[in-house]
């Protein structure tokens, strides 16, 4: 099967390399060889970050992007992977996603620092004397903050698939792994993309905290972008921030052009169309590939495994839910299901009461409670004000590919910027001006995870059906009519799934956005997330571990209550097909 896609004039084609082989050739060896220096770096003994790790010379910033950049991309092929995996699960299984969608929720909701106040022991202990155990310690902080939306993202659109497209694979017999490759990925991907987008940039929000590490009496310090700036900070050096900022723009702006552009323009090919596509997005670095000769021969082979490796007829457990149901479920499989569940959550609820029961009264859960429902008033604000001001926006974005190409890079340094290099700004003022901490520290919280909804909406309008639109043009349908009949309900999936991210988001950037500083200046405004971060920076681990079990509670309620059933809608009454 695989000598036949390998055709003999392609091969004689692949002698004769032209002068963009040459190119694509340097771009590929040049991006390997930085590759192989950054992971040199994660092989050697701890004790060289015992040496001050982070220096604030701007010659030193290439080597802490290269770093901090190989993290992220490790962190997102990471995440890619979980995401097949957990989505497909959640999708297919009507059993499993009664379990990992409350989970998904949960662990959307846990802070970054409280899954490094768990996380940096072990990995460290994993490998002792490398740093290759502090560097997987940051690129699972990282992970943390890029897999669940992407994660959201695939689980929405596999269960979005339009019903055409369904029957389409049952006329032509495919199994449950043909259908998954052939169908649920690439409906999936548009919308993926964008996040996958979205999770890169969130990694940069958060790289701060997963590189400049305090746990108790347990200092890391990597070598990294998110470090440089911590450093920066504490020395108040603004020229610095400024060196950094740049840094970033010109990394973003890489991987922009080198990756997701090329990967936006391949995959505008799984739109859902039913006419053509008017104005298809373009990627230099796609055309310069596809000019080849010799390197698009070389891959033949590569595609024809791909090829076999999806065709391979594996059907799923009859008790997967597939586009069919032969039989209806059996109550009493289910009743043990749910009754499993309900047991393994006692337990874990009753385990959890006993180890905080030995240090905390209940006047501690009733604090902290308090503290969990004014960041709960604050994120349900700034949600309402973020989907007000974006969604518009990521409509007018996403229906015009050529203007997304060039909003692409800016959008995403946006979504990228940390909160923390908006303190100086913001305590400056406060400080200055008497301002309420309480109040104006707030915006922190969704300066970085509003770009979800954006991210969100705009790959629901790309991905809107051209021949919708012609529909409704022809229709006449203008103006709110327009908007509340077509536009707002085909990306209102996509939004759903920005939306609850959004939220779990600014949960976890609670951490960061309610305790500020600038120099020896420090701002706190009341809220869970100043909690947490005190009790973590004090190593005081029952009050994040309740810090941490009421956040997973109320994001848990408020998705149950709010989010979900507006997810059901959507999926009911909004579906294409």
């Amino acid at each position: 099967m695989l000598l036949q896609d390998i055709r003999t004039t392609v091969l004689r084609d692949a002698e004769r390399p032209n002068v963009w082989d040459v190119v694509a050739l340097i771009i590929v060896v040049g991006a390997m060889v930085l590759i192989v220096y950054g992971g040199e770096q994660t092989t050697l003994p701890l004790s060289a970050l015992d040496s001050p790790a982070v220096s604030l010379d701007p010659a030193n910033l290439p080597l802490y992007a290269l770093r901090t950049t190989l993290r992220m991309l490790l962190a997102i092929v990471c995440s890619l992977v979980f995401t097949f995996v957990y989505a497909a699960l959640a999708a297919k299984s009507r059993r499993a996603e009664i379990v990992l969608i409350p989970l998904l929720d949960i662990l959307q909701s846990v802070p970054i620092l409280g899954f490094l106040t768990f996380t940096v022991v072990f990995f460290m202990n994993l490998f002792p004397g490398k740093v290759l155990g502090a560097e997987l310690a940051c690129v699972f902080a990282i992970f943390t903050s890029q897999a669940w939306n992407m994660t959201f993202s695939m689980y929405q659109s596999m269960r979005n698939v339009p019903k055409d497209l369904e029957e389409a694979t049952r006329s032509f017999h495919l199994s449950g792994w043909q259908r998954f490759w052939r169908l649920d990925v690439p409906y999936a991907m548009p919308g993926l993309i964008w996040n996958a987008m979205m999770s890169m940039s969130g990694g940069w929000f958060f790289v701060v905290a997963s590189e400049a590490i305090t746990v108790g009496n347990t200092t890391v310090t990597l070598p990294g972008i998110g470090s440089y700036v911590a450093l920066a900070i504490q020395h108040k050096d603004l020229a610095a921030i400024g060196a950094a900022l740049l840094t970033m723009l010109l990394v973003i702006t890489a991987y922009d052009q080198l990756l997701f552009r090329p990967i936006v323009a391949w995959a505008d090919k799984f739109r859902f169309e039913q006419t053509a596509s008017g104005d298809p997005p373009s990627s230099w670095m796609l055309d310069l590939f596809r000019r080849t000769r010799a390197l698009r021969s070389l891959s033949i082979p590569f595609a024809a495994i791909n090829r076999s490796f999806s065709n391979l007829r594996l059907n799923w457990p009859k008790t997967w839910s597939g586009p069919v149901r032969h039989a209806p479920p059996s109550q009493l499989v289910d009743g043990l299901w749910l009754a499993v569940v309900i047991l393994g959550c006692a337990y874990a609820g009753w385990k959890t009461y006993l180890y905080l029961s030995t240090t905390l009264a209940p006047s501690d859960v009733l604090s902290a409670l308090g503290y969990g429902l004014i960041t709960l008033v604050r994120v349900a604000v700034l949600i309402a004000l973020a989907s007000l001001i974006w969604v518009p926006v990521g409509v007018w974005i996403g229906l015009r590919p050529k203007l997304a190409e060039r909003i692409q890079p800016l959008a995403q340094f946006l979504a990228a910027f940390p909160a923390n290099l908006a303190f100086p700004v913001f305590v400056v003022l406060i400080v200055r001006y008497g301002l309420d901490a309480n109040v104006w520290l707030s915006p922190l919280m969704i300066l970085g995870t509003q770009w979800y909804i954006l991210f969100n909406v705009i790959a629901g309008a790309s991905a809107f059906p051209t021949d919708l639109r012609e529909a409704a043009a022809s229709l006449h349908l203008t103006g709110w009519r327009w908007w509340f009949k077509v536009v707002l309900p085909g990306v209102f999936p996509y939004y759903i799934t920005g939306a609850i991210t959004a939220s779990g988001g600014s949960w976890n950037a609670a951490i960061v956005a309610e305790v500020a500083s600038w120099g020896d200046t420090h701002l706190t405004a009341s809220g869970l997330g100043a909690y947490i971060a005190g009790a973590t920076e004090r190593g005081d681990f029952p009050r994040v571990v309740l810090g941490i079990a009421v956040m997973c509670i109320l994001v848990t309620l408020f998705n149950r209550l709010l989010w979900r059933p507006l997810y059901a809608f959507g999926e009911r009454r909004l579906r294409l097909g």
